[in-house]
């Protein structure tokens, strides 16, 4: 007997989950009521939270870590983007003295808190694998997946600084790359605009080679007349997506875009939670592209799920820093639906060196187009706090 998925939506607007995310809530509560059988319950109640501002020397990438320890000496890592300080201080009030394992409830508390509370789910994920003893993939429910698909994102300006950009990162083991525009003049560009970027497809896919896939990514750019031409243009291409070809808010739009072409459409990047249901219905998508930063662990599976029955893969975006990369990687082995986690590179050599100072071991190891999973308990990761004020931004 098969089961009946079901997606509802209350008055306002907000995602409820349906039966598949809820078994998944069910056995990943099975998990945390055992974890919590054995301990001392003041011993997981939260005491304190500290965050570092972080920024990479060369990229200038911007993310916020979160550490968050327990009474009884536990301590959870979490990133998100930036953090406005009046969100430390009303975070820090609704977590203060809550069980650790309450991470669910705290995450629609948080909601006040939109830039911190990923990083907060995250921590406290983290806190619970701790305290089982297991993955953090493996307390929510999974392995789903013994090893992740990934990509990252060229750089560079011209056709030839992007192939620089592929080789150095095929090298490094990634085999899926996502591609910028070309810089367009005008804001309807035609034909000639559609033919510049079949021409720095086709020098990337000569560069590398029958083993390397792409995203065309488009950021929300272009207008319907140009997504709808440049989207014929590239089937012959056989992208893995063509990614955000027009703004999420035009759904009709984007809809017809999705309609008029084979090439897989993925939105979702910079889209509120609920809004999604309104992509899928409106069959504006065909990869669900949620941020890593804006949506933390828990939403993320929670997004997944509502893909689901609409036969929706999710590959979220993710252009911050190792921590969520770490994350993202559990999520990724927690739900079925999964299908390529975005993940940046650090190419340039002081970029490298800050990721390795804050985590004591690699964040990934590549090989082939994959990355294994982390193995140990709760995200896996060590961190090195010490570390982390020589890389703080500074106030201006």
């Amino acid at each position: 007997m098969f089961a009946v998925a079901y997606i509802i939506i209350d008055l306002k607007g907000e995602l409820v989950m349906n039966t598949l995310l809820m078994r998944r809530a069910r056995l990943a509560a099975a998990q945390v009521a055992a974890v919590s059988d054995g301990l001392d319950p003041s011993s997981t109640a939260i005491s304190d939270l500290r965050l570092w501002r972080l920024r990479e020397p060369a990229s200038r990438r911007v993310y916020s870590v979160v550490r968050i320890r327990t009474k009884g000496g536990t301590v959870g890592f979490g990133e998100s983007g930036h953090v406005p300080s009046e969100e430390i201080v009303r975070g820090t009030q609704i977590i203060q003295g809550k069980a650790a394992t309450s991470y669910e409830v705290l995450d629609r508390q948080l909601t006040v808190t939109p830039n911190l509370q990923p990083a907060i789910n995250m921590a406290l994920l983290d806190i619970v694998g701790k305290l089982a003893k297991a993955p953090l993939c493996q307390v929510l429910g999974g392995p789903t997946r013994h090893k992740a698909r990934v990509m990252t994102t060229l750089e560079g300006a011209t056709d030839a600084e992007l192939v620089a950009s592929l080789r150095r990162n095929a090298e490094a083991g990634y085999r899926a790359f996502i591609v910028p525009l070309p810089a367009a003049q005008w804001r309807n560009n035609g034909r000639q605009f559609a033919k510049a970027v079949m021409d720095r497809l086709d020098t990337l896919r000569s560069a590398g080679g029958d083993n390397a896939d792409f995203v065309l990514d488009a950021a929300g750019r272009l207008t319907a007349g140009d997504a709808g031409v440049i989207a014929a243009a590239v089937e012959h291409s056989h992208l893995l997506w063509f990614d955000e070809p027009t703004p999420e808010w035009n759904r009709k739009v984007a809809s017809r875009a999705s309609q008029e072409t084979v090439t897989p459409i993925g939105f979702g990047r910079t889209t509120r939670a609920g809004d999604f249901q309104e992509l899928l219905r409106e069959q504006a998508i065909d990869i669900l592209r949620p941020s890593v930063h804006q949506h933390g662990i828990s939403k993320l599976r929670r997004l997944a799920a509502v893909a689901e029955p609409y036969y929706t893969a999710i590959a979220p975006f993710h252009e911050g820093g190792p921590i969520a990369t770490v994350a993202a990687l559990h999520m990724a082995a927690s739900v079925p639906n999964f299908f390529i986690q975005q993940i940046p590179a650090a190419t340039n050599e002081k970029d490298k060196a800050m990721r390795e100072h804050i985590l004591r071991r690699p964040e990934v190891t590549l090989k082939d187009g994959f990355t294994s999973l982390p193995s140990g308990p709760g995200l896996g990761i060590q961190v090195d706090e010490d570390a982390l004020p020589r890389y703080e931004e500074r106030p201006a």
